[in-house]
This record gives C-alpha cells, structure tokens and sequence, in this order.
C-alpha cells in the first residue's frame, strides 16, 4: 500500500489514483481489507445440493420460522417484487458503505496516530515488563534471605530464653545462699521487740529450709554457708527463748493481768513456728512451761474466786425438809422461819428467772469482796452463772490463744486445753458435787442446768469445743439432782395426810399455792430448752396435786364448802400458772378444764337452795318433752302456782343473798364475779325453760300463766345483782 493500489468502487466506474495523498493511500487500505474481508466471510460450505444428508424438513424448519417475521409477512401481505426489493437494499447498503468509507477517511490522520501510539505504548510496556521480571527475581532472593533470618532469630530467642531461666534460676539460688552482713548484725545485736529482729528472722528461716534442701541435693555451694547459718540459728533460737520465757514468767507475778503478755505473745507467733521448725527441743520447754505456769495460774485464780463466792450465798438454804408436802406447821419446816428478806425461796421463782435475761446471763461477774462491803447476798444459782461466766470467757480466750499461738487445731488443741484446765475444772467438778448432793433448791439446780445450756449455746456459736465436755460432765450431776429433787416432792404430797395440816379452810391451801408457783417456775423455764423427762416429772406432779386437793375437798362435811375449796385452789394454781406459762400448756388446760367443770356444779349448787323445786321440775319436763310424756305433769297445778309465787317473792332476796355468799366464799374477786354471773345466766335460762314448759299445749289452760315474770323484765332485775369489780 505504500507504492499505491487502485481499487474499484462499489457501484461506481472511477479509477481513483492514491499515490502521495495520505487520505487516498488509507482509503485505499480499507478498499483492499474490504474487498479480502468480504471473499474471506464467503463461506459456502460443502454446497451440494444432490447429497443424500441434505434433509428438507430442516429447509421447511427455516422457511417455517421466515414466515413468522413481521418484515416477510407484511412482504407478502402488500405483494412486494423481491427483486426489486433485493436491489433497493443492496443500493442502501452501499450507500451506507460509502459513507462508512468516508468517515474512516476523515479520521485516518487519528488512526495513524493511535497506530503510533499503539506501538510506543507496546515498546513500553516491553520495558515494564522486564523491569517487573527482574523485581520479581529479587524479592525472590529477598524472601529467602527473610526466612534465613527468621530462622536465625527463632534460634536467638530460644537460646535467649534458656539464658534467663538460667539466670533467674541462678540469681534466686545466689540470693538465697548469700548470708548478707545486715542479717548477721540484725540477728546478734537488735533486740527481738523490734520489726527488723522479726523481718531478718523470717529470712533466716527461709535460708536454713534453703539450705536444708540443697543439702538433699548434694549442692557443693551449700557447704560454704551452713556455718553461718547454723549459728545464727543457735543465736536466734537463745535470744527467742530467753524473751518467751521471761514473758511466761511474768504470769506468775501477783495481780499480774496475764492477758497482756499473752497478746504480746500473739504479735510474736512467729518465734514459736521458728522454733517448732529448728529446735523442738526449746519448743517443747517454752511449751510445758507455759502450761505449768497457765493451769497454776487459772487453778489458784478460780479457786480464790469460787471460795470468795460462797461468802456471799444465802446463810439460810434448804434442807430435806423443806418440800412441797410438808406441813407449814412442821418444827423444821423452811416457811416457819421468820425471815424471808435474806434468802432464797424455795418454790416461787419470783426475780430469779432474770438470770437467763442475756443482759443477766452474760453480764459482768460478782465482785465478791465488793458484794461483802455492801452485805449483799445473793442465791446460788447467781453465784453459779458468774463463776461459770468467768471460766467460759477465760475457756474461749485460752482455747484461742493456744490454737494461734502454738498452732494446735483439732483433737491437738483440745489436749492442750485440757492440760492447762483440766486440774481448774477438776475442782469445779468437785465442789458442785459437793454442793449438789446437800441441795434440796430444786429451782436453783433447774437454773444452773439452763444456765449451762445457754453456755453451751454461746460456745457452740463461737465455735470453741473445749469447754464441750465439761458442760456434759456438769449437766450429769445436775439433771439427776433435779429428778431427785422433785421425786422427794412428790412423794410428799402423795404421802401428805389432809388431817395433820390444821384447821380447815375453803380459802386455797399453801401446798396448792407452793405447787403453782413451783410448776409456773419451772415451766417457763423449760419452754427454751424443754426436756421430756422434765415433763414428764411435772405431770406426775400435777397429778399428785389434783388428787391431794381432792382428798382435802374431802375434809368437808358438806358438798358446797368442797365446790369452794376445789374452785378456789383450782382458780389460783391457774392464776399463777397463766402468769408465766403458755396459755397453751398442758397444765393450764388441765386447771382449766378442772375448773370450768367444778364451777358448773358449783353454780347448780347455790341455785338449788331458793329455786331447788323450780329447776327440778324443768328438767323433768325437759325429759318428758323428748320422750313425749309431758302429759304426766298435768294434773299438778298447784305445784307450778307454788313455783311462780314463790319466784316472784323470792327472787331479788334470793339472787342477792347468793351475790354476797358467792363473793364472801371466794378470795379472787374476778372468779367470784364470773361465778355470780355465770349463776345468774343459768338462772334466766332455767326460767326460760320453766316458760317454755308451760307454754306447751298440756299447760296452756292453766291459770298460772298469766303470773309469769316477763323474760327481759327479769334480766332487767337480775343484772341489778351482779357485781363489778
């Protein structure tokens, strides 16, 4: 194309010359593409019209489909010449040729100079490319120069690793085994009172267990310090000892308050544990010296206090005579004895019951010399509850002493414990045994036994088991004492003969009146901590009780003065019971049961005496009226006259001599009261029944029953009569 090329033009007849113009040598070039373009696109195939695979439904397919365009069909619909059509087409393609030629022309000066950017463009990126060839060649040497230093550098790191273990391992052995200068010097010369005596010790002893275990492992550098540790050892070991023992001696000095070295002991613990670990020989000696000079200590202090105590007990106590059954007229009995201002009593608790108040019961000890200057006396289950008080305090404050200063825990500790106090509770043991088996208080031994379970409680609590068995040793001998006590009661009121006891009286007696405050006593007692066997004893008691009250009631010629007497010693038992018990008890129903019925006969007593016939004849009718007989009443209607002229008459006399009688027989006011109104009552429904008697059809035509008092005017009246108080 460079030399120039004519070519032909589609559907024109000039010959275009193209050398020297740009223009025409593109144009030119497009021509000749053209012209190859279109005989290369000629692809006829195996055109052969007569080969048996040519299958003619395929053509019918394809004429098929043709008939279904739109052009085709609106061909043949207006009925166009396809050859005419053919050539029209034909003549617009190559117009649109020639245009297209044109355009290509006009933009030729554009293409060559894309051509030539093209190919700058390529030389370039030919550039590039080796430059990238030759980058990616480096950093192929460079990643494996990375990985050789990674491999070097994880090497490094681990023997880095190795290195400090090493030297930490090393570092702490040197330490430990250094003995520095101001360990030697702290040790000989500082006194053991001050922080750094205590702080060099502590590393002492961490460098003699050091050393101990180097030596298991054969360690030369061990040898080089054992000397000096040793006698820094012995050095520490004496000085400790000499400051324990001096501190253990100054218990034993007169007045000495040895709770205060005993805390200074606790900021030393560490003496002790040093010991115990490298010389249990001084241990052992600090330790039997210590519970020598403690168990002196608490023996003599606590036999002075007991002895000091009784001297300010009740003189007058008693004796095996003073029991519930005994007659109050006795020679030796405990209620002949004028005075009662300077001693116990016997069976009434009284102010005795606020010992196991915990303001009381943990409250601070008697002073005994004090309580003498003062001439104050005091009974013994007070002097009980602060000897007592005083050895559970001092018990938990040496059970906690012994278990942080001599690290002693379980069955350990107990043993020492019991080491120190054993000889002190001995002796406690010793002289309530005494006491006990002379002791007829059967309240002040039911107040030392709830005394001590309340003790046991508070130990229990602060959880110091050492003072465990002891409790059980004393409740041992004082449960069997109290049963005693109270089996001697009561077989004084079985044994009691109603003759021998005085005078008659309906007022209530002094056994019943010893018997409820007794049993109130010891029932509110019991209701913290109850016992059975308490209970048990109580209801037997009780029973002796009802039945002497009854053999009493028996003393009576008439039935009335035996309703009085019962009501009166019934109403009082449970007065006094109702003060202390719960209502709920089984005492306090007893009594009231018993007295709720006594009453009852007691009412249909005095109302037998004026209105005796009145009330015999309704309850008679009553009794008909349910079988149907009534009629049998009929004929006697004098009888029924006499009743209501005799009620009307009779009445306001009769109720209010009944109100004084009733109040006169009985010393409770209230109980009379409820008697009298109780009477009353039973009176208005006897009348209401004797009304409704005659108001039945066999009396309804007697004449009698117009004088018949209206029920609410008698009510009016007889309330007139009750008393108030």
């Amino acid at each position: 194309m460079a030399d120039g090329v004519s070519a032909p033009a589609v559907g024109s007849s000039l010959d275009v010359n193209t050398a020297g113009n740009p223009t025409k040598i593109a144009m030119a070039y497009l021509e000749d593409e053209r012209t190859e373009a279109d005989v290369s696109s000629l692809n006829l195939g195996e055109l052969d019209l007569t080969t048996d695979e040519f299958i003619l439904d395929e053509v019918d397919i394809h004429i098929q489909a043709n008939l279904e365009d739109d052009l085709v069909k609106e061909a043949l619909r207006t009925g166009v010449d396809l050859r005419q059509y053919s050539k029209q087409v034909e003549a617009e393609l190559q117009r649109i040729e020639q245009a297209s030629i044109r355009d290509y022309i006009k933009e030729s000066q554009n293409i060559a100079l894309l051509h030539n950017q093209i190919t700058a463009c390529d030389s370039i990126l030919e550039r590039m490319e080796g430059m990238l060839s030759g980058f990616q060649s480096d950093l192929s040497s460079i990643s494996s120069e990375i990985q050789t230093l990674q491999q070097q550098s994880v090497s490094m790191n681990v023997r880095l690793k190795n290195r400090q273990a090493v030297r930490s391992h090393l570092s702490q052995l040197v330490d430990e085994l250094v003995v520095p200068g101001t360990m030697i010097s702290t040790i000989l010369d500082s006194p053991v009172t001050e922080q750094d005596f205590l702080e060099q010790l502590h590393e002492l002893n961490n460098k003699i267990n050091m050393a101990k275990e180097l030596s298991f492992r054969e360690t030369l550098a061990c040898s080089d310090i054992q000397d000096v540790v040793d006698r820094l050892k012995l050095k520490a070991v004496s000085k400790i000892r000499e400051f324990i023992l001096q501190k253990i001696y100054s218990f034993r000095k007169p007045m000495t308050n040895y709770q205060i070295p005993q805390n200074t002991l606790l900021k030393y613990r560490f003496f002790y544990q040093f010991l115990l670990a490298n010389e249990r020989t001084v241990a052992k000696e600090i330790r039997d010296e210590y519970v020598d000079t403690m168990s002196k200590i608490y023996y003599s202090y606590f036999k002075s206090y007991s002895g000091r105590l009784l001297k300010v007990q009740y003189e007058e106590v008693a004796d095996k005579d003073d029991l519930m059954g005994v007659e109050d007229t006795a020679k030796k009995g405990f209620f002949s004895k004028p005075s009662l201002k300077s001693r116990n009593t016997i069976f009434t608790l009284g102010q005795r019951g606020a010992i196991l108040s915990p303001t009381e019961l943990e409250g601070p000890i008697l002073v005994p010399h004090t309580a003498q200057r003062g001439d104050s006396r005091y009974p013994y289950e007070t002097l009980f509850r602060s000897q007592h008080y005083a050895l559970l305090d001092n018990g938990c404050r040496e059970y906690l002493f012994l278990s942080d200063f001599f690290m002693v825990v379980g069955n350990s500790a107990l043993d020492l414990f019991n080491s120190i106090m054993g000889k002190t509770l001995s002796m406690f043991l010793k002289g309530m045994s005494t006491y006990v088996s002379d002791c007829y208080d059967s309240i002040a031994i039911f107040l030392c036994i709830h005394i001590i379970l309340r003790f046991r409680a508070i130990t229990a609590k602060r959880s110091i088991p050492a003072l465990d068995k002891y409790w059980d040793a004393v409740l041992e001998l004082l449960w069997p004492r109290f049963e005693l006590i109270l089996e001697m009661n009561i077989h004084s009121i079985r044994n009691t003969d109603p003759q021998k006891l005085g005078v008659l009286d309906t007022r209530p007696h002094y056994i019943t009146r010893r018997y409820a405050e007794f049993s109130s006593a010891i029932v509110s007692i019991n209701q913290t901590f109850p016992n059975e066997r308490t209970n048990a004893l109580l209801g037997q008691l009780q029973v002796e009780v009802e039945n002497f009250v009854l053999k009493m009631a028996a003393e009576f010629p008439s039935r009335r003065d035996q309703l009085i007497f019962l009501i009166n010693n019934y109403d009082m038992m449970l007065s006094v019971l109702m003060e202390r018990a719960a209502d709920d008890s089984k005492e306090v129903e007893g009594f009231q049961q018993l007295l709720l019925a006594r009453t009852q006969e007691f009412i249909e007593e005095i109302l037998s005496a004026p209105f005796g016939g009145m009330i015999a004849f309704v309850k008679e009718a009553e009794a008909l009226m349910e079988k149907g007989q009534l009629d049998r009443l009929k004929n006697d209607e004098g009888e029924k006259l006499t009743f209501v002229f005799w009620f009307s008459a009779t009445k306001e006399q009769s109720c209010e001599a009944m109100s004084q009688d009733v109040m006169r027989s009985f010393t409770n006011f209230k109980n009379g009261t409820s008697i009298i109104q109780g009477a009353l009552t039973q009176l208005i429904q006897y009348y209401h029944g004797f009304h409704k008697v005659l108001n039945q059809p066999t009396f309804r035509s007697l004449a009698v029953r117009s004088e018949l008092i209206n029920l609410h005017h008698l009510m009016v009246e007889v309330k007139k009569h009750k008393p108030n108080f």
